[in-house]
């Protein structure tokens, strides 16, 4: 059989996208946003069925977050978004991106990277107030859906555990019996239904499972699930873990009712060697993740099919159902879209419909008895015997003899604040955003004529120039402190870089999910980088001889190009990262030679390919922290160098992070309620920090005094002279008549708070 844990659901020409982004607009009507979503699910269901899946997925689509539709399902929403007395859809928005009208002004609720991905899902809040019900018919509507067309499909639902444990909890203990009975009552009524409308197969995800799990973790997944599966009757229940593997639990986990256990083999390898020492139960499926649900390269089928001959000498090769490590969610959807993609490089890569493709001749593969043999093997293995060749060489040299010193920026953090507070002379609680502003419709409409060659260079850099020169007026009208250039020649900040590097493949159509209708074009690493040319230097120079004022040049920092970008899986990712570094240490001197005297180095994705068992942390934030502190160690004391980092949990590493040696970095900590300050203050972070002050991914106008009162919070966990003012992230997916009433009301409620500072002579 084949399996797979879930398909990207945004469409080949990312449809799902400006569907819901019309339908919020009040362009599209809600029956019309219905029915183009049940086509475009129908055409995934049958894409799967074309390539033979066994087990496909449903429930696995969601107008902007399955773990927000989870939520809706079991009533985990807070009282006051049903207050608004919206309908279901409505309400379902109003929790992802807020609401606001004369009556109500609620806040989207929070976002967090999904483990290790670059995926963000919507983080529910569970409270003594959160009453578990059956409340939503989706993931039974879907499979009705499918079952209408003559598809059985497997819905998928977010497990128990991984919902507590992912959720945000205020005054509840989700290890007290009396609490998770609640939530068990509808999971059981959740199973109950499934099985009463035909369902032959359920998949529960439960990749918490591959985390570090303390022992009440695993005494409430055993009790939890001891007591669910009494109830299953016909119905087969699949656990479904991926993102590593499942060592803490894996004896207790096999001795469940289960009918099937889903263990990723690419990101979890050490689950084979579990089922060597401890055996799997001969009665259950095994569902083997092996093609990797995470990248763009072909699978290696000699490595696949060594991995299921083993698992087969445990389980009869009956039981074996090959699938994906997890859902395809991860990776672009076809390349029969990327016609101008070199086919020399094209040919060793595999998107989401290509790793059907690959499914099916494992599978084939896997039941001849000399696959050796067969043609697809033979021409699988000559890719990779191909791909070897393609090694990488120049850079290597130069990575390899660099020092210690190469990574010491001098001197010291508190010599060189007391440089940059003399040089800069900002006052107290300077104001500044993260980078982008809005991509207005203009900008996209001239830059997609410029890559079409329908306007000349001359006439895009006029417009762009023209667009700085607006942006540094505003900002100055506003009253920011330090000025940004809006990054109106930035497509994605990974993806424009990227494309000014050597190295990297870019492609046309290769769009990914971020979160909502947010969504991404990774680049792919395929060989040596380097900088061809200065890639920002020119644009960021102009805005600076537009005013007196300092204006930040922004870049990408090389961990963050790394994790948001493919990457072959032959090589090392941490020469890669060194390889990054350089190349945008070179853009970082030139910037600082053409007179820019703040770089902001972002890296958002710092922690993403942390691994989720902590015994492998310092192994990674060993080479990550040094790759950034290369691109920075040889500026000059006064030039002051930022980075942001956002929609992560970084109160573990803060000690690492403060190994970075920046002078500012800015976080996003407004929707987390500033408990990130609270770490802060204990770690040994010295920088000043900008925790943010608003929440950039919902389209509320946010007053002055709601700004207001968070900066007194602020000031209260760090104090005045090390804050900075400014929004979460960059403003580039929102629109202007959002965002400049909001900067003028921050800016607004930093003269108050300074002024009130003064006046009630508040500690610096």
């Amino acid at each position: 059989m084949i399996s797979i844990v879930g398909f990207p659901r945004i469409g080949q020409n990312r449809e799902l996208k400006k569907w819901v982004e019309g339908y919020l607009d009040k362009k599209l009507s809600k029956d019309e946003l219905i029915k183009n979503s049940r086509v475009l699910k129908e055409t995934h269901w049958k894409i799967q069925k074309k390539y033979g899946i066994d087990l496909i997925p449903s429930n696995d689509f969601s107008f902007y977050d399955t773990f927000l539709d989870h939520a809706m399902l079991i009533n985990a929403i807070p009282d006051e978004y049903k207050n608004l007395g919206k309908d279901e859809l409505d309400t379902y928005f109003a929790l992802a991106k807020g609401y606001q009208d004369e009556k109500y002004d609620l806040k989207a609720l929070p976002m967090k990277k999904w483990f290790f991905t670059n995926y963000h899902y919507i983080v529910p809040e569970i409270t003594d107030r959160t009453s578990f019900k059956l409340s939503t018919t989706k993931p039974f509507n879907e499979f009705s859906e499918a079952l209408s067309i003559g598809i059985k499909t497997k819905p998928v639902i977010i497990g128990p555990l991984t919902f507590l444990m992912l959720s945000k909890k205020s005054g509840i203990d989700i290890y007290d019996k009396n609490f998770w009975e609640k939530l068990l009552t509808v999971y059981i009524e959740i199973i109950e239904t499934f099985e009463s409308i035909g369902v032959e197969f359920v998949q529960i995800d439960e990749p918490v499972l591959v985390t570090d799990l303390q022992k009440n973790d695993i005494e409430l997944f055993l009790s939890f699930y001891r007591n669910l599966l009494c109830h299953k009757g016909y119905l087969k229940i699949v656990l479904q873990t991926y993102f590593g593997d499942v060592r803490d639990i894996y004896e207790k986990l096999i001795s469940l009712d289960f009918d099937a256990i889903g263990l990723d083999f690419v990101d979890g390898k050490y689950n084979l060697g579990l089922i060597k020492k401890f055996g799997y139960p001969k009665d259950k499926f095994i569902i083997a993740g092996v093609v990797n649900g995470r990248n763009v390269f072909k699978n290696n089928y000699k490595e696949s099919l060594e991995i299921l001959d083993t698992l087969s000498t445990f389980v009869e090769k009956k039981n074996i159902v090959i699938s994906t490590s997890c859902s395809l969610l991860f990776v672009p959807y076809s390349l029969k879209f990327e016609t101008q993609l070199d086919d020399s490089q094209k040919k060793y890569l595999a998107f989401a419909e290509e790793k059907l493709m690959e499914l099916s001749e494992l599978n084939t593969l896997f039941y001849q008895h000399e696959y050796t043999k067969n043609s697809l093997y033979i021409q699988n293995i000559h890719f990779f015997e191909e791909l070897s060749t393609k090694k990488f060489s120049d850079i290597n040299t130069v990575v390899n003899n660099l020092t210690d010193d190469d990574f010491e920026r001098k001197p010291s953090f508190e010599e060189r604040i007391k440089v940059q507070k003399e040089v800069f002379d900002l006052p107290n609680l300077p104001t500044t955003t993260i980078g982008s502003f809005p991509q207005t419709k203009d900008v996209r409409q001239v830059r997609s004529k410029f890559k079409n060659k329908e306007i000349t260079f001359e006439e895009y850099d006029t417009f762009l120039k023209a667009k700085i020169e607006r942006v540094i007026k505003l900002q100055e009208e506003i009253g920011l402190d330090v000025l940004v250039h809006g990054e109106y020649e930035r497509n994605d900040m990974v993806e424009f870089f990227g494309e000014n590097l050597e190295g990297f493949i870019i492609t046309k159509n290769g769009w990914v999910q971020s979160y909502g209708t947010r969504c991404v074009k990774p680049p792919i690493i395929f060989s040596d980088i380097k900088r061809k040319r200065p890639i920002t230097v020119e644009y960021i120079k102009y805005a600076q001889s537009l005013t007196k004022k300092p204006v930040k040049g922004i870049l990408t920092g090389p961990v963050t190009i790394l994790n948001w970008s493919f990457v072959r899986e032959d090589i090392s990712l941490k020469n890669v990262a060194l390889q990054l570094a350089l190349a945008m240490r070179e853009e970082v001197l030139d910037l600082e030679k053409a007179g820019v005297k703040v770089i902001q180095i972002d890296e958002p994705a710092l922690i993403e390919k942390l691994p989720l068992k902590r015994c492998y942390h310092q192994e990674y934030l060993s080479w990550a922290i040094r790759a950034f502190k290369l691109t920075c160690s040889k500026v000059k004391p006064q030039t002051q160098i930022h980075t942001h980092m956002c929609y992560s949990n970084f109160d573990d590493i803060l000690d690492e992070i403060a190994k970075m040696d920046v002078d500012v970095i800015t976080f996003e900590a407004a929707k987390s309620d500033f408990t990130l300050l609270d770490s802060i203050k204990k770690s040994a972070l010295k920088a000043e920090v900008g925790p943010g002050v608003f929440d950039v991914h919902s389209p509320r106008i946010v007053s002055k005094e709601e700004m207001e009162r968070l900066i007194l919070i602020m000031i209260e966990k760090i104090g005045v002279s090390r804050l900075w003012i400014n929004p979460d992230c960059g403003l580039k997916t929102r629109k202007e008549d959002e965002v400049i009433p909001t900067l003028q009301n921050m800016v607004l409620a930093t003269w108050e708070v300074r002024n009130k500072k003064l006046e009630n002579n508040i500690k610096r």
